[in-house]
């Protein structure tokens, strides 16, 4: 009776472990308290830490801003929760990205790579969840234009989804799919790079602003399954 408790308890054991292994794999990318890990990459507009949170501000007149983790990442999943406090501004997430060569003695060239769009939906439906060459050839999406998706919640908390596995991207807005694409000649220029949070130049607009919490990602080895394929809401 000894014996099979002593091996009951080492399975409970072995399980809780790779529970917590595979729960391991997730890094956290913003302590809820500091920009540490974090970098600021063109642009003018202002990021602080506020309520556990990253709220990026417009600034006037300035190009788009973007907030540019330290570490690259080629092959992930990345999940966040971002709010929109102002409508009037759309805002990304970049993956994957670069730098051109700076120019006019400045310390960062372009941001360039893809990116993932946050937008509201307003009454009719938006882009957000589709992808965008930023600085980079427009947007990847196919018929990026005429597609609406009101999967986004104005006003509120938004957790997002990506996944990246060689050339695929994929997109969720709180748990609905919506993009899945492939796309050969970005991978070949883009496979790695920093993350980016975008503030969106809005000229003389503004000061809008826009918040990020709760982000974190776990690098996929390229002999991870590759995930299954969501249905897409067109």
């Amino acid at each position: 009776m000894i014996r099979k408790t002593l091996v009951i308890s080492a399975i409970a054991l072995a399980v809780a472990f790779s529970a917590a292994a595979a729960e391991g794999d997730w890094v956290t990318l913003f302590d809820g308290e500091s920009l540490d890990g974090w970098i600021q990459k063109n642009g003018t507009a202002t990021y602080r830490v506020e309520d556990g949170t990253i709220v990026g501000q417009t600034t006037p007149g300035s190009p788009n801003s973007f907030l540019c983790s330290e570490k690259d990442y080629g092959d992930f999943e990345l999940e966040f929760e971002v709010k929109l406090m102002d409508n009037e501004l759309n805002s990304g997430v970049q993956i994957r990205s670069t730098t051109a060569e700076p120019e006019d003695g400045a310390e960062f060239g372009r941001v360039n790579g893809p990116q993932v769009e946050i937008e509201a939906s307003g009454a009719e439906g938006a882009q957000a969840g589709l992808v965008y060459g930023e600085a980079c050839g427009g947007w990847m999406s196919e018929n990026a234009e005429e597609r609406k998706y009101t999967a986004f919640k104005d006003g509120e908390w938004n957790s997002y989804r990506i996944v990246a596995q060689g050339p695929r991207i994929q997109t969720w807005i709180n748990g609905e799919p919506v993009e899945d694409l492939v796309d050969e000649e970005k991978f070949q220029s883009h496979p790695k790079g920093f993350i980016g949070l975008q503030v969106h130049g809005v000229g003389d607009k503004g000061p809008f602003e826009v918040a990020w919490r709760n982000i974190r990602v776990k690098e996929l080895d390229s002999d991870d399954e590759p995930r299954e394929r969501g249905r897409r809401r067109d």
